[in-house]
């Protein structure tokens, strides 16, 4: 899908697929000039440089509370709250100290340092922590719409960050001193409708890869369901199971409770007192490191605990984990440790389920609990809000296994992982493609915005209709979290 292409005077080029012929062979202005600005580097000679105070005035309107509430996001920018129900608390009350966003506004949140200043899809009243801010020439906000969240503008927005409140907030008392690249009016237009059809284009074929390895992961998952529910003898005898939503299992299968035949440990409870005792430092996982399938251990925390606490949740190989809860789809996610942060220990939203190996196997119990018959279990019997679900130690020591002989569980084990290597290799390859593209459309903005590449007189290729309908989750499979500030709050931290 993505293959490198030639440089052109210096700037690495990036084809996807058949997307644009004239997107893929783009050129340098002809003449720069430098901005003096680190981020910007060399601007094009005929672009102007201004401050941010003389392109956008801060809106700071009260008193609107019957304004429906916002939320805003890294991904979809500023929506209605009610559209984009997430880990979000807000007191419903003093709505007249909330400040009102028009459409077309810019936001800059508590997490714009994070990924850049966010943009009103809808007219409503958001935190008064946040910075509202409007363009006094409305022809600029397309431009600006994308030059905000571009990766050099979202790096040096770094420099401004202040406060201690997790993380950080940005001073918009100094960011409006800091300059920015003014195009001429009719550039802006250009470059604005070229990366229009850039989006359009990458998001059609995100999403067409997307519904791929939906269609892929479903064949995955039936290939498990037959093989844990039914076995691989299709000629076996069969027997009730029990379990009402499942029905008959092969008769020489025993339906055993979890904790029978393992023990659930719980992990480490941060921001413990430990008073006097003496403290060692440890690496230890996070809900945000147990993925669906992999570990992610791109970034690990320490921790410094007592030895009673290590000895407590210190991981063994064989260890499943699984995390508590979250969205409803990451519930009963899991994945074998296999020993590869040496004395790592784990935070409490994680369980590490030990076998007793004699009775079940690590490998055959995953295929079990991340089977739809096992997300069938979790979710009946999770404890769920509108968008959240979590499960306790309780549910998951009665989880209901269809136990096999241990020599059968290996074979099963063995089975699924050969059957289905096709389509791992299958599923990986498309993700793989989808953050070539994602890369690609990160890199072609920031480059066209800064004046790298010329888009002047460019035609993109014309996409169908419904491409520029696309939902923004078409092209969204990671986690975020939106942050709202109550008034009262607000009080608090000043």
């Amino acid at each position: 899908m993505v293959e490198r292409q030639h440089k052109v005077d210096g700037v690495d080029e990036v084809k996807v697929g058949r997307t644009s012929e004239s997107a893929s062979h783009l050129s340098r202005y002809p003449a720069y000039k430098d901005s003096g600005v680190p981020w910007l580097g060399e601007i094009p000679a005929h672009w102007e440089l201004r401050k941010t105070k003389y392109l956008f005035e801060e809106r700071s309107e009260k008193g609107f509370p019957d304004e429906p509430l916002l939320a805003a996001t890294q991904t979809k920018g500023v929506v209605r709250k009610e559209e984009y129900e997430n880990r979000t608390v807000l007191a419903l009350k003093d709505l007249h100290l909330l400040k009102l966003v028009r459409v077309g506004d810019f936001v800059i949140s508590l997490r714009s340092f994070q990924g850049g200043i966010e943009f009103a899809r809808h007219q409503g009243i958001i935190s008064p922590a946040y910075t509202i801010l409007y363009p006094i020439n409305p022809d600029h906000q397309p431009f600006y719409g994308y030059l905000f969240k571009s990766r050099p503008y979202v790096q040096d927005l770094s420099l401004f960050v202040t406060g201690i409140r997790q993380g950080q907030n940005i001073d918009y008392q100094r960011l409006k001193n800091s300059p920015l690249p003014v195009p001429p009016p009719d550039e802006q237009r250009a470059i604005a409708r070229f990366l229009e059809a850039i989006d359009r284009l990458t998001r059609r074929y995100i999403s067409a890869q997307r519904r791929l390895i939906a269609l892929l992961t479903e064949q995955k998952q039936a290939l498990i369901q037959q093989a844990v529910t039914r076995g691989l003898n299709p000629d076996a005898p069969l027997k009730d199971s029990g379990i009402e939503w499942l029905g008959e299992i092969p008769a020489h299968w025993e339906t055993i409770y979890l904790k029978h035949v393992a023990t659930v440990q719980t992990g480490l409870t941060l921001g413990k007192d430990y008073g006097s005792l003496s403290l060692e430092e440890r690496p230890y996982l996070r809900v945000a490191n147990v993925q669906d399938g992999f570990l992610d251990l791109s970034f690990i925390t320490t921790i410094r605990v007592p030895q009673s606490e290590i000895v407590r949740c210190e991981l063994q190989t064989g260890d499943i984990l699984m995390t508590e809860g979250g969205d409803r789809d990451k519930l009963g996610r899991g994945y074998i440790w296999h020993g590869e942060i040496s004395g790592c220990l784990h935070q409490n939203h994680i369980f590490a389920v030990r076998v007793n190996v004699d009775r079940l196997l690590p490998e055959y119990l995953i295929l079990l609990m991340t089977s739809p018959y096992g997300r069938r279990y979790f979710e009946l019997t999770a404890k769920q809000t509108t968008n959240l679900a979590s499960t306790n130690t309780t549910k998951l020591k009665a989880f209901p296994l269809l136990l096999p002989s241990v020599e059968e569980q290996k074979r099963i084990a063995e089975y699924v992982a050969q059957q289905s290597s096709g389509l791992v290799s299958a599923i990986t390859r498309t993700q793989r493609q989808i953050e070539l593209v994602r890369e690609y459309r990160t890199r072609l903005i920031a480059d066209v915005v800064t004046g790298k590449l010329d888009v002047r007189g460019v035609e993109v290729g014309r996409t169908s209709e419904s491409a520029s309908h696309l939902d923004l989750e078409d092209e969204t499979d990671f986690e975020e979290e939106t942050e709202e500030i109550t008034p009262d709050e607000e009080v608090l931290d000043e």
